[in-house]
C-alpha cells in the first residue's frame, strides 16, 4: 500500500488527530530521529482539489505548535520503504534543513503596486507611423526598467527595514504585474511580534502601496524537498 506524504519534523511522539487525505487518519513513521506523518492512500495519483489540498495543509499546520515541520509538496505517494530509503540517503540534507527552520515560522509579505510608473513618462511623439513606432517602443522599454528598478527598490526597502528580524528570505519579483513582489521571510518564533510591529511601523511609510501580509506559516518556502523526493524516486 501506498502512504501520503505530509512533512517530516522533529520531537514528535505520537501523530495529530487532524484527518488527513480523504479524512484517513494520520501515522506517524520514525526514522531514526526523523518524524514522518503519513496516511495511507490507496491510490495511485491525488485528485488537486480544494477539500484535499486543504487538508494536507491542516495536517502540516496541526504540528506547528509543537515543532517546525518540512513540508512535502501535495500530492506525494510513496512506499514505506521509499521514504525510509529516501531518510537514510538524504539524512545530511534533511537534518541540515531541520536545523536552519527550528524554531520558526513563515510570515509573507505581498505588495500590489497602485500604479505602474510609465505613465510617468512624458514625451510628445512626433508624426510619421515610423518614428512614432520608435518612440513608443522607447516609452515601453523605458517604463519596464522604470518597474524593475521600483520592484528592486521594494525588495531592499523591506530588506532593510526587516533586517536583524528574518532568518532568511525568498523574494519574487514580478515588475510587470500590478502585484510587484510576494515575499516569503522565515522568523523566529520569539521575535514574531517584534516582526509584526515592524511591518506595521514599514506600511505606514510606504501609504502609496498596498500591502497583504499573512502568517505564521509552515515554512513550505524554505523546504525545498519535494523535488530532490520526486527527482530520486520518480514520485507522481
Amino acid at each position: 500500500m501506498k502512504l501520503y506524504a505530509y512533512c517530516l519534523a522533529e520531537g514528535l511522539d505520537t501523530p495529530p488527530n487532524t484527518p488527513g487525505i480523504s479524512g484517513a487518519p494520520i501515522k506517524l513513521i520514525q526514522v531514526e530521529d526523523i518524524s514522518i506523518l503519513v496516511s495511507d492512500a490507496e491510490m495511485d495519483l491525488v485528485p488537486v482539489t480544494p477539500e484535499n489540498a486543504l487538508a494536507h495543509a491542516a495536517v502540516v499546520r496541526s504540528i506547528l505548535d509543537q515543532t517546525t515541520p518540512l513540508p512535502f509538496r501535495f500530492g506525494t505517494l510513496v512506499t514505506a520503504e521509499q521514504l525510509q530509503n529516501y531518510i537514510a540517503a538524504q539524512k545530511p540534507a534533511l537534518k541540515s534543513k531541520l536545523a536552519h527552520v527550528r524554531g520558526c515560522v513563515e510570515m509573507n509579505v505581498k505588495i500590489i503596486q497602485q500604479s505602474t510608473g510609465s505613465e510617468d513618462i512624458d514625451e510628445v511623439i512626433p508624426r510619421g507611423p515610423g518614428t512614432a513606432f520608435l518612440v513608443e517602443k522607447r516609452r515601453e522599454i523605458l517604463g519596464d526598467e522604470r518597474r524593475a528598478s521600483d520592484a528592486a527598490e521594494l525588495s531592499t526597502f523591506l530588506h532593510q527595514s526587516l533586517a536583524g528580524l528574518i532568518k532568511d528570505e525568498q523574494i519574487i519579483l514580478r515588475p510587470a504585474e500590478r502585484l510587484v513582489l510576494a515575499a516569503a521571510y522565515l522568523v523566529e518564533r520569539l521575535t514574531i511580534q517584534a516582526y509584526r510591529e515592524k511591518i506595521a511601523k514599514t506600511i505606514g511609510d510606504r501609504p502609496e502601496l498596498h500591502f497583504l501580509v499573512s502568517g505564521p506559516w509552515p515554512p513550505y518556502s524554505f523546504a525545498n524537498i519535494e523535488l530532490e523526493f520526486k527527482t530520486h524516486f520518480g514520485v507522481t
